[in-house]
């Protein structure tokens, strides 16, 4: 990725260090308040809404990522650790800029999805995007569904995917619009990799047909 190569010359020094982890607790600080205080107003204030961004709440536009997944004091601990292991993986494979750059593209995607629709949104698909990074590097990377049993994040990464196509084949335009953009960060980073890995394959299928259908005619002239 030459441009990724271009832009962390030039703005690198300006990435944040550690981001999943400052996103995290932020989670976990509106999780908390929601628990100590008025919980729609605490969700009301940070939730993304196209009306009252465009009447100057611009702090929506960000605002958002930080309402946690799940109210469930259980599964928030799970969750957010999930989100952190996925995070820091990205960081150290990629560095503090390119993963800033991939989340903050998908951040900017769904918030324009949201702008063009008219409809709220939440952090579900950028969060999602995240993970399908991480089982696109790290495919045979283990984790304990249901903490009993072994799967690859490959195979959750394949669900995810049927999830997202699902989504856009049956989804209400706004879900659709929030599903694509979301995931828009992953096809910028590793769609140049997937369409020569395709050419790769469809090379390896012809030359595969072209030497049996040599064999078939060598053994057709004896």
């Amino acid at each position: 990725m030459h441009w990724a190569n271009r832009l962390e010359r030039r703005f690198g020094r300006y990435a944040i260090k550690n981001l999943i982890f400052y996103i995290i607790a932020l989670n976990a600080v509106v999780f908390a308040l929601v628990y100590l205080s008025d919980a729609g107003l605490v969700i009301g204030t940070l939730v993304f809404d196209p009306a009252l961004v465009r009447q100057g709440q611009v702090w929506r536009l960000v605002t958002y990522v930080f309402i946690p997944p799940t109210f469930s004091p259980i599964w928030i601990i799970f969750a957010l650790y999930f989100y952190y292991l996925v995070g820091s993986g990205l960081e150290q494979e990629w560095g503090a800029f390119r993963f800033n750059l991939y989340y903050l593209l998908g951040v900017a995607g769904t918030a324009v999805a949201a702008l063009i629709t008219g409809y709220g949104t939440t952090g579900l698909y950028i969060n999602l995007s995240l993970f399908l990074a991480f089982a696109y590097l790290f495919p045979d990377f283990e984790i304990l569904l249901f903490f009993i049993l072994p799967v690859k994040v490959k195979y959750l990464a394949w669900l995810n995917w049927a999830f997202l196509g699902w989504t856009v084949l049956t989804g209400p335009v706004p879900m659709k619009a929030a599903a694509v953009a979301a995931v828009g960060n992953f096809f910028i980073f590793f769609g140049g990799d997937l369409v020569k890995t395709i050419r790769r394959r469809r090379q390896v299928q012809m030359n595969r047909r072209r030497f049996f259908s040599e064999i078939e005619k060598a053994r057709r002239q004896r």
